[in-house]
């Protein structure tokens, strides 16, 4: 049976975001990570103080410059970085770095303004939390939307309140909902992350985050493995025991599962984890981020299945 995904470039079998930056563009594109200097609710005391378990003290932007850098400062170090490794002149600036809609509205606006300005640019992907996607900050969204390409990813990481709490996510599943409808409703692109592998989940509870965010036909989806970190709680947590570690084989197995019952258009942003090797403890088979890829490709042609198949037959 040939492979009926068409959104892929080779023999891939599932909606790649190279193919689709490479259909709307034209050409490759690069995303410039930002840490643009914002904090966390669950790290000021608002909702909740230490941040998420598995986070750095950098809040995921350790691949980024300092925030001391002005966000033009930062693009154009980071662009020295991606065009050595790739022919690319056109770059979607990350806001990556910690909540990246906690700020009023207007210093929101300075601070995408500037990244929209600088040369190159052709969009802006900013990540956050969906408790902090207010009535305010969605019409800015909006507006944004219409005049760049924006994708707004969201952190869920696990439909489960009983998950959350253990990971001090800090607002509930019906919080999430909220802030995902502001920004369906204003037809603004939206990114769903997920995570297996966190503490206490098994692979039915994570293949039932997959259901629960296949049925909110987001744009994109990017699936995370839980990795763990010097000077994180989760490093506490491994040290007592408290953490089991997902082999190799477990993983490719349940994002293999998780790709069936995505919706075929889509987005997949990405499909394994990127912790600093030098600050990785667990699971060290995760370096070699290409392997993996590789075996969840194999894995796919081995079942000789694809991204939706399973929604296609049941249709």
């Amino acid at each position: 049976m040939t492979c009926p995904y068409p959104n892929s470039f080779g023999f891939k079998r599932y909606y790649t975001f190279d193919y689709f930056l490479k259909t709307r563009f034209g050409e490759k594109v690069a995303k410039l990570p930002i840490d643009a200097g914002f904090t966390c609710p669950n790290i000021d005391g608002t909702r909740g103080v230490n941040g998420c378990i598995y986070c750095s003290p950098r809040g995921s932007g350790d691949f980024t410059e300092h925030p001391c850098e002005s966000i033009t400062g930062q693009l154009t170090k980071m662009r020295e970085v991606y065009t050595r490794k790739w022919p690319v002149s056109h770059f979607i600036a990350y806001f990556q770095a910690h909540t990246n809609t906690y700020a009023p509205t207007e210093r929101l606006r300075r601070m995408y303004e500037e990244a929209l300005a600088f040369d190159g640019v052709i969009g802006l992907a900013i990540a956050t939390r969906a408790d902090c996607i207010s009535e305010s900050t969605a019409d800015l969204l909006e507006e944004l939307s219409k005049k760049t390409f924006l994708t707004v990813e969201l952190g869920l990481q696990t439909k489960f309140d009983s998950t959350a709490k253990i990971i001090n996510r800090c607002h509930t599943l019906d919080e999430f909902m909220t802030g995902y409808r502001r920004l369906k409703t204003r037809k603004i692109n939206t990114c769903i992350h997920i995570i297996n592998g966190l503490p206490g989940e098994t692979p039915e509870m994570m293949l039932e985050t997959a259901r629960f965010t296949a049925a909110l036909n987001p744009f994109a989806v990017k699936i995370h493995m839980l990795y763990v970190l010097r000077g994180t709680r989760l490093y506490d947590m491994y040290k007592r025991g408290e953490l089991r570690e997902m082999s190799r084989e477990e993983y490719v197995e349940i994002v293999c599962d998780q790709l069936e019952v995505l919706p075929r258009d889509t987005v997949i942003q990405r499909l394994t984890g990127d912790g600093k090797a030098d600050e990785l403890v667990s699971p060290l088979w995760s370096i070699k981020k290409t392997a993996v890829i590789n075996e969840i490709d194999k894995e796919m042609r081995r079942r000789n299945s694809f991204q939706s198949k399973l929604r296609t037959e049941n249709d």
